[in-house]
Parts: structure tokens; C-alpha cells; sequence
């Protein structure tokens, strides 16, 4: 794993601007001292009520005292921290393979963006072919951006759900479509993706993975930064690489490394979570 750390820590340092420093984790009261509770009502949305499975790992929302909704905590008040120093309103979440725990990661990211921070957080399931999203809510059927691509003069906003109470919008991919390319390539989602950035603090993407198609380049044109998600044991350095190499924008503001060894966890968590174990994001 030493080998992996290195290459990553390098392709990190290559995309990050200079002068820019990440702020250290801090406890979540202080991080929601900061927030804001105010949330303007997005317009023509309706609620709908998440329903997760007891194995969907969604910590943010079922176990905020666990070690892995912490560090999401602590990873959204860094990325907090870029959002100050720079441009850094939509992200996409991508991976350099599959299985790598990008669309979980997205997910987590998101709810705590909204829960803790209060930020109006829209989160767009980006993975036209394989989308995950609305079913690890477990939301089915929903309509979204396929949809919305095929019908004529409709206003994209339409097709946003508002999850729970939180300030958390969620467009779904709809059905899988055949050239995803198509949808993001074209002017018209262009303009719908700027419109929706006007209306959100944040703007989270379950982007595909790098390899082997391009959809993930199309979204790095359209969002500010890029948050690279690598598994332990899954992801080949030269495929982070190549696909790193492969996007016109790559803009990477971090890595998050999953399923990372327990030894860090067991001290965390036996002195501030009485040694409960958590899966780790």
C-alpha cells in the first residue's frame, strides 16, 4: 500500500493549486455553531422520505455518532476550507474503476453537507449507465434527468425531490440511457446545470468512473473540482493514472481513501466512541 500512497500523494500535488492548505478536522458542535439553519424552499419541488436499508451504510443519516460519519464531517469543513481560499461550489465524485464506494461516498458527503452545515445541497446521480443512487435511498421509479432530456421545454427543476427535511435536493437519473454523452455534451443541459447552480450552495455529482468511458470528462467540464475515490486493494495506480490523464479538467481537490486499514479505528473510536465498529468511508 506504501506504493499506492506515494502515487496518489504525487497525482494530488501535480492537480492541487498552490498556496492552498487544508484545515484540520474539528469537532461537529463547532462545525454547526458555524452554520446557518436558514433554507430557502426550491420551487416546484416535493418531499419525498428516504427509506435505506439496514446494510446501506448511509452513517451520516442512521449512525451520525459513528467514526465514519465523523469523517465526513471533518472532510466536508475541509472542503469548507478550499471553498473559502477558491472556486469550489459542485464537485463530482468519481473512481478510477468500479466498486470503488464513489456513489456512497457521494451520498454521505451530501446528507452531511445538508444535515450539519445547512447548505443547500443538490446531488445529481451523474451515472447515466449504471445509476445507484435512488436505490440505495431506496427510492424507485423516480424521474430524472432522462426524462427531463426527453421531453420538450421543461423546466429541470421539476424533476427535483427534496430529501427528508433536510436542505437536500436529489435529481435521479431516471431510467439508464443509452448515450448519457448526448445529455451532458449538449448546450441545453449546460444551461440547466448553470441554473441549478444559482439555486445551491453545493452541487455534489455521482460521476461514473474514469475508465472506461467519457462521461466523467464531460462532468469535469461542467463542475469546479473533481473528489477522487480510492479503494483499498481495488484500485490500480496505473488505472488511476490513465484516468486522471484522460480528463481536460481534472481540478482534483482530494482524495478519499476507502476501507482504509482498522488500526487507526479501533484507537479513535475506543477512546471517543466507547469501541463501537463502523465501516469506514
Amino acid at each position: 500500500m506504501s506504493r499506492l500512497y506515494e502515487a496518489l500523494s504525487n497525482l494530488e500535488m501535480e492537480h492541487r493549486p498552490p498556496k492552498v492548505a487544508l484545515s484540520e478536522p474539528v469537532q461537529a458542535r463547532e462545525f454547526r455553531s458555524k452554520a446557518s439553519p436558514s433554507y430557502v424552499e426550491i420551487e416546484g419541488t416535493c418531499s419525498v422520505t428516504l427509506q435505506p436499508c439496514s446494510a446501506s451504510r448511509l452513517v451520516a443519516l442512521t449512525d451520525p455518532n459513528s467514526l465514519g460519519a465523523e469523517k465526513f464531517r471533518a472532510l466536508v469543513v475541509r472542503l469548507d476550507h478550499v471553498h473559502k481560499q477558491r472556486q469550489l461550489k459542485s464537485l463530482q465524485v468519481t473512481s478510477s474503476v468500479v466498486n470503488e464506494g464513489k456513489t456512497l461516498v457521494s451520498a454521505n458527503l451530501a446528507i452531511t453537507l445538508a444535515k450539519y452545515s445547512r447548505s443547500r445541497t443538490l446531488l445529481i446521480e451523474g451515472d447515466l449507465h449504471r445509476p445507484a443512487l435512488a436505490s440505495l435511498f431506496g427510492l424507485r421509479e423516480l424521474q430524472g434527468l432522462s426524462h427531463w432530456w426527453s421531453g420538450e421545454n421543461q423546466d429541470i427543476g421539476c424533476f427535483l425531490r427534496r430529501l427528508n427535511d433536510m436542505p437536500l435536493c436529489f435529481l435521479a437519473a431516471g431510467k439508464a440511457h443509452d448515450q448519457p454523452s448526448d445529455i451532458l455534451h449538449s448546450a441545453r443541459f449546460a444551461e440547466a446545470f448553470e441554473q441549478l447552480a444559482k439555486q445551491f450552495d453545493w452541487i455534489v455529482v455521482d460521476s461514473p468512473p474514469m475508465l472506461p468511458i467519457v462521461d466523467v470528462n464531460l462532468w469535469s467540464r461542467l463542475v469546479d473540482n473533481t473528489l477522487l475515490v480510492v479503494r483499498a486493494g481495488v484500485a490500480p495506480v496505473k488505472a488511476l493514472k490513465r484516468g486522471l490523464q484522460a480528463l481536460d479538467h481534472p481540478k482534483l481537490v482530494g482524495v478519499v481513501l476507502n476501507e482504509a486499514a482498522e488500526v487507526d479505528q479501533v484507537d479513535y473510536e475506543g477512546q471517543y466512541y466507547g469501541g463501537k465498529k463502523t465501516f469506514v468511508s
